[in-house]
């Protein structure tokens, strides 16, 4: 008989034990919930980083390009005013046109007319024109005439003003490129967070880590939405 009152006993617990409710798992929600966010930052943080990556690499391309352009234009003005100096130098004769022209050295006069090339030949004409050698008043030289224009020095400026600009467009651009590859910093800070969160067995420091990966993943998607793009 003890021995079948202590197997009775020992069905009711077991009985007991069936009807008993089993505690639930509280933290069983809250995980799934945890791994989705993981995987939905794991997701963005790929997909904004190989757009932040290729953004990056656009826009140091087009710095390069605008670089480039830059320096060949500043060639092509250093050429123009090297030019033009050139020419300037070999129409300063016109001090020897007054030599001849003052001994009366009529065919020596008209060979250094003839040398004048140019912009400078309408300056000369019209200087002449004032009579120089005779009139107290008239300018002191064809390269002060209002005839008188230097389309290669003009031409050399305005290479150089282009120049500038492409430079300056294209620093712009190394700037761009600068803050898509501080955007991928900021994406990998998010990335290596939600990393180490999946290294805890405790829900709450995991949910804390994917919390705050969250708000820093706000900061780069908020500059990719805002920069320029290519």
């Amino acid at each position: 008989m003890p021995e079948a009152g202590g197997a009775n006993i020992e069905v009711a617990h077991h009985l007991n034990e069936a009807h008993e409710p089993q505690a639930p798992r509280p933290h069983f929600r809250i995980h799934q919930f945890v791994e989705i966010v993981e995987a939905l930052l794991l997701a963005t943080v790929a997909i904004t980083t190989a757009w932040s990556g290729y953004e990056s690499a656009r826009w140091d391309s087009i710095q390069s390009l605008l670089y480039g352009q830059s320096f060949r234009l500043r060639v092509e003005g250093q050429m123009l005013e090297t030019e033009a100096n050139q020419l300037k130098r070999y129409n300063a004769t016109v001090v020897e046109w007054l030599k001849a022209e003052a001994r009366g050295e009529t065919k020596l006069a008209e060979l250094f007319e003839r040398r004048m090339v140019g912009d400078f030949r309408p300056a000369f004409e019209a200087w002449k024109k004032t009579d120089p050698l005779h009139n107290a008043d008239a300018p002191a030289g064809p390269f002060t005439m209002p005839e008188y224009q230097d389309s290669r020095t003009k031409a050399a400026a305005r290479r150089n003003q282009d120049a500038a600009e492409l430079f300056e467009r294209g620093t712009q651009a190394r700037e761009r490129a600068d803050e898509y590859v501080r955007v991928t910093v900021f994406l990998a800070t998010v990335l290596l967070l939600t990393a180490i969160s999946q290294r805890f067995h405790s829900h709450r420091i995991r949910t804390v880590l994917v919390a705050f990966a969250l708000l820093m993943l706000a900061v780069p998607v908020w500059r990719l939405i805002t920069l320029p793009r290519m």
